[in-house]
């Protein structure tokens, strides 16, 4: 893995001024994926979005981690549902696209 895709969770926590223990927290959930290398932990930078969304849920607006799981579930399951509706209506524009031809 390129470690330049690789951010120290030490260094991410100091910088949004949270505890180690929450990122811990979120991989316990399976919301996160740590990444050890070296004798230390990181997180991929793909992750960060959603991370930082985490954090703001939590430490905002008070949300436990029972509640970030739910809504991380229920978001994956919008986003899922919003692709197969816009394959479903790319394969009606093309059946349509048949129909007048």
């Amino acid at each position: 893995m390129n470690s330049k895709n690789l951010i120290q969770i030490k260094q991410f926590c100091i910088y949004h001024g949270i505890e180690n223990t929450f990122i811990t927290e979120l991989q316990n959930y399976g919301l996160v994926e740590i990444i050890f290398q070296e004798e230390d932990s990181y997180l991929h930078s793909k992750q960060l979005p959603a991370v930082e969304k985490m954090i703001r849920l939590h430490y905002d607006l008070k949300i436990n981690m029972e509640g970030i799981d739910a809504i991380a579930h229920l978001l994956n399951k919008i986003e899922t549902l919003q692709q197969n509706l816009n394959s479903a209506q790319n394969k009606l524009r093309l059946f349509e696209h048949h129909l007048i031809e």
